[in-house]
């Protein structure tokens, strides 16, 4: 299975962004909102400046407490962001996200980010394809 299909099973609400100069406290209430993990920072929406992780929140709030809560969006983003092609197949994805230790991966396509896809959503993603195949060589060994 590739990206582009599994951002086709996803439900399309548009990428959820920040910029840099927003408040943490903004990206929390968009995490919490969404019921998401990661929110990508950008300038434009197109872009990608960054992400911010609730890991990155997390680290941050046990280093220096609720004061985190204050701060500016791009004091705390992670910067060196990695991102996927459409084209890009779920082990691929798997393995760059396992190696990274990252669980969120914007999507490009010519330099513009078209989605955002999890760890979850490449893990629901090959469990689905596994149970396909399973299904096809059951039905191949009964004789359908």
């Amino acid at each position: 299975m590739i990206v582009q299909q599994i951002l086709g099973q996803k439900p399309v609400d548009g990428i959820a962004y920040v910029t840099p100069g927003s408040g943490v406290d903004e990206a929390v209430k968009l995490l919490s909102t969404r019921r998401i993990g990661a929110v990508v920072v950008s300038r434009d929406g197109k872009t990608v400046d960054g992400i911010l992780s609730e890991r990155d929140v997390v680290r941050e709030l046990g280093q220096s407490g609720s004061v985190v809560l204050e701060k500016r969006v791009e004091e705390m983003m992670t910067r060196q962001v990695r991102g996927c092609a459409l084209s890009d197949t779920a082990e691929d994805v798997l393995e760059a996200m396992t190696a990274g230790r990252f669980r969120h991966m914007p999507v490009l396509e010519g330099g513009c980010m078209v989605g955002v896809i999890s760890i979850g959503d490449v893990v629901k993603a090959r469990l689905s394809e596994i149970h396909m195949e399973k299904s096809a060589l059951e039905d191949m060994i009964k004789g359908y």
